[in-house]
Order: structure tokens, then C-alpha cells, then sequence
């Protein structure tokens, strides 16, 4: 029996009252949150084990590719999506359950007895809950790709990750975990890309035909930031997002280099610049240090490609002025956002003593 349960049991026979079993738990430790660090190794450890189960069965399966019938091997992906399901949704209600069954535990106690937090066992659940629900999301991924391995449907492979992201929708819903969500946005950025390399005929080179094409997978992106800025809001986790704007700048920064290896510097390149300077008023407006010093790094390269398009760079002393300008600009851009950011710490701590 645990400390844990030990402490129930005595609280609920020992007769104690409110402020005894208080005191009790408070000398035991049992009611205090975990520490950040062993969150953050628990859900490292959920993740690792989702990932490895996931991997393993698609590599068993490729194992014995020609042991299995088409029917057995899609029976097998299927099996492994509903459990993973099944056991997301089953560990939450079985914790409910098992708090309820026990007059001591979390709740309202008969005779006024003072009880433990219920978030204690909901937190220690959700690393379980969150690492069945990324097994589920790698298992419908594994499934939509051996669907499109055994029916040659012709369809792109944007198609592919757009119904995976789409199909995924529920799941994410259901559970508001960034373990869940990065990943998720992770095939929502490369169905994007995919996209824009398919309509733009299927190469990655940048010319002024393709500038809608390109105009619409930044707005994109855009979308996909505000959609995962909003679920930051809700449930107060902001990998996702963060994810979601590294993605964005990562395909403007292609997009932009991409217009700078022409004579002519296509569209692109200016259409690059005005978002990303967009993104960066509304970045320092917010006081989004990750995202101020993204969207800057980017724009310092692309700036610093533009000045280099029209010149050979043949002579050292050329490239030494390369190098230095390089230099500032990633200098002035980091004194700034720095310069932004203790403002706002300054400006919170004057509120806090106001």
C-alpha cells in the first residue's frame, strides 16, 4: 500500500477532523503539485513509449509483410487505433471512478472531513491520456499511408497529411495537450508545404507565376498560427504555437531565399518582407520574445540576401563586409528585443506593486 493510500485510509478510520487531516497532509507532502521538472519527464517518458509502440508495430508489421493478408494487416492498424482510443478515453473515467469509490478521497466527504485536491490524480493521469492519444494519431497516420500503399488512389501526398490533420480534429479536441497538438501541427505545416510545392508544379523553384500560390500557403500558415494561438489561450500551453510560427517563418525564409536565385528578384521576395515586418509590429506589440526573435532572424537573413543579390562578393575585403553587417544587424536585433522584453517585465512588476 502506498503512502498515498495509506494516508486515506488512516484520515477516513481515524476519525480526524478538518484541521487534523489538513495538517497531516500538509506534513506528508501528498497534496503539493509536482515539481516542474518531473512533469516535464513524465510526459517525456509518455511520449517516448507512444512513438516506440507506434514505430514497433509498423515495423512488425513491415516485418511480416507477406506472413499477413491485406485483410489481417489493416485488422492489425485498426485493432491498435481503437485501443489507443478506447484507452484514452477509459483511464480518465477509470481515475473518476476510483476517487469516488473511496469516501476519503478527493470529493464531498460525509461528517465535514477535510479531503485531498482532486486534481492530484487528473494531473497524474493526463501524461497517460496524452501518450495514448498521440499513439492513436500516429496509428491513423500509419493506417492513412498503408491505405494509400495498397489502393493507388494517384492522389498527392498533400492529400495524405490534409485528411490525417483533418481526421485528427476530434482527437484534438478531446485532448488540449501539446504533446498532441505539436505534432498535429507539424503534418498541418507540411500538408501546406506539400501543397504549395503541388500547385506550383511540383518543383520548389520560385517564379512570378507562382505568387498566389504562395500568397495563399503563408495565409495559411497565418491561419494555422491564429487557430493554435487560440487553443493557447484555452488550455495555457503554447509549444504548439511556438511550433506553428517556427513553421511560418521557416516557409517564408524558403520562399524569400527562393526569389533571391533569379536575376530579377521575383515577387515573392517583397511580399516575404511585408508579412514578416506585419509579424514582427504584432510580435513586439504582444511582447512575444520567441516569436520577435524569430521573425527577426529570418528577416535579418533575407535583408542580408537582398544586399548580397546585386554584388559578386569576389574580394575578401567584401565578404569580411559581409560578415560584419551580418553581425550587426543580428547585434541591433538582439539589444531590441531585449530592450523589449525587460520593458515588459519592468511594467508587470509595476503593476504588481501598484
Amino acid at each position: 500500500m502506498s503512502l498515498h493510500e495509506q494516508l486515506y485510509q488512516y484520515t477516513s478510520q481515524g476519525g480526524l477532523d478538518a484541521s487534523s487531516a489538513r495538517r497531516l497532509w500538509q506534513l506528508s507532502g501528498q497534496g503539493l503539485a509536482p515539481d516542474r521538472w518531473m512533469w516535464w519527464m513524465k510526459c517525456g517518458a509518455a511520449a517516448l513509449a507512444a512513438g516506440l509502440v507506434g514505430f514497433g508495430v509498423m515495423l512488425w508489421v513491415a516485418a511480416n509483410w507477406d506472413a499477413f493478408t491485406r485483410f489481417e494487416r489493416f485488422a492489425m492498424l485498426q485493432g491498435l487505433l481503437g485501443l489507443a482510443v478506447v484507452g484514452a478515453v477509459i483511464v480518465p473515467t477509470f481515475s473518476a471512478a476510483s476517487i469516488h469509490a473511496n469516501p476519503s478521497v478527493p470529493g464531498s466527504a460525509p461528517g465535514g472531513r477535510w479531503v485531498s485536491p482532486a486534481n492530484v490524480t487528473s494531473s497524474a493521469a493526463s501524461p497517460v491520456v496524452s501518450a495514448l492519444a498521440l499513439l492513436s494519431f500516429l496509428t491513423l497516420g500509419g493506417l492513412l499511408a498503408y491505405f494509400g500503399q495498397t489502393y493507388q488512389t494517384g492522389a498527392d501526398a498533400w492529400n495524405l497529411f490534409a485528411l490525417w490533420a483533418a481526421l485528427a480534429v476530434p482527437l484534438l479536441l478531446a485532448v488540449p495537450s501539446d504533446l498532441l497538438w505539436m505534432p498535429w501541427q507539424v503534418v498541418t505545416s507540411l500538408a501546406i508545404s506539400l501543397w504549395a510545392y503541388t500547385y506550383a508544379g511540383h518543383e520548389w523553384s520560385v517564379v512570378p507565376q507562382t505568387l498566389p500560390v504562395h500568397a495563399i500557403a503563408l495565409a495559411l500558415s497565418a491561419l494555422l498560427i491564429g487557430v493554435l494561438g487560440v487553443h493557447g489561450r484555452l488550455s495555457g500551453h503554447w509549444w504548439a504555437w511556438r511550433m506553428s510560427v517556427l513553421c511560418a517563418c521557416v516557409l517564408a525564409l524558403g520562399i524569400g531565399i527562393g526569389s533571391l536565385f533569379r536575376t530579377a528578384i521575383a515577387p515573392q521576395y517583397a511580399m516575404v518582407l511585408g508579412l514578416l515586418g506585419i509579424a514582427m509590429a504584432l510580435a513586439w506589440w504582444r511582447r512575444e520574445v520567441f516569436a520577435m526573435s524569430v521573425v527577426a532572424l529570418v528577416l535579418n537573413v533575407l535583408l542580408l540576401g537582398g544586399w548580397i543579390h546585386s554584388r559578386s562578393l569576389r574580394a575578401f575585403d567584401e565578404l569580411l563586409l559581409v560578415a560584419g553587417l551580418a553581425a550587426v544587424l543580428l547585434a541591433g536585433s538582439v539589444r531590441l528585443i531585449l530592450q523589449r522584453s525587460r520593458s515588459a517585465r519592468s511594467g508587470d512588476f509595476t503593476e504588481g506593486a501598484a
